[in-house]
């Protein structure tokens, strides 16, 4: 099962996509996500766990079953968001190319896709794998997130935009200063996480015993 609902028999003009290793996926992921999903009139948004992520080789990454269940937990009461399995079922490091190219298999070549991202990602996209044929596939749209230096990621975006053919937009998204690593932390130092994540989360990650 490639994701959650038959995309195939479906149209779309505009699509959103949120990657990630989710681990967990917490509420600042889905108020950036549907904060996004409206200012710029996106028709879906999918959510995508990363399998192997190959910049986290060192990394302890909670198995992708786990991380996939709790995103598609979390997404479920809103109609204009969906979990893909993609990456998750493919062997080997997931590489955002071979996401992209799989995307374009199942939605086609006319629906317009943006990638969604911190803008504290910007300045590493040139070293992301086939990072040209990436920027031909989707465009980028880059939230600006607590502790983000603005100016200075204004800079690379616009040196990205006039010299690599692609167009990175920004979004201004509310301050929640939530992260995966502090929901993990909380959970080992015994301490609550009640409203970082949504309660379903916080009840898979409780029944798991995950991160102890």
């Amino acid at each position: 099962m490639l994701c959650q609902g038959d995309y195939r028999m479906k149209k779309y003009e505009r699509i959103g996509i949120s990657g990630g290793t989710f681990d967990p996926i917490h509420c600042g992921h889905l108020i950036m996500a549907e904060e996004i999903r409206q200012k710029f009139n996106l028709d879906r948004v999918i959510f995508i766990p990363t399998g192997m992520p190959p910049h986290k080789v060192t990394a302890k990454v909670t198995e992708a079953e786990h991380r996939f269940s709790m995103v598609f937990d979390a997404i479920r009461s809103n109609p204009f968001f969906k979990a893909l399995r993609t990456e998750i079922d493919r062997k080997g490091y997931t590489y955002t190319v071979d996401t992209l190219l799989q995307l374009r298999a199942i939605f086609g070549t006319e629906v317009k896709m943006f990638f969604i991202t911190g803008a504290d990602v910007v300045g590493d996209l040139l070293n992301w794998k086939d990072y040209e044929k990436v920027f031909s596939l989707c465009e980028f749209i880059a939230a600006f997130r607590p502790g983000n230096k603005r100016d200075g990621f204004i800079k690379q975006i616009e040196y990205i935009n006039n010299n690599y053919h692609t167009h990175i937009h920004t979004a201004d998204v509310p301050l929640i200063d939530i992260s995966s690593t502090l929901v993990r932390e909380r959970i080992r130092n015994n301490q609550s996480i009640k409203y970082l994540v949504p309660e379903c989360v916080e009840k898979y990650i409780l029944d798991n015993r995950l991160y102890r």
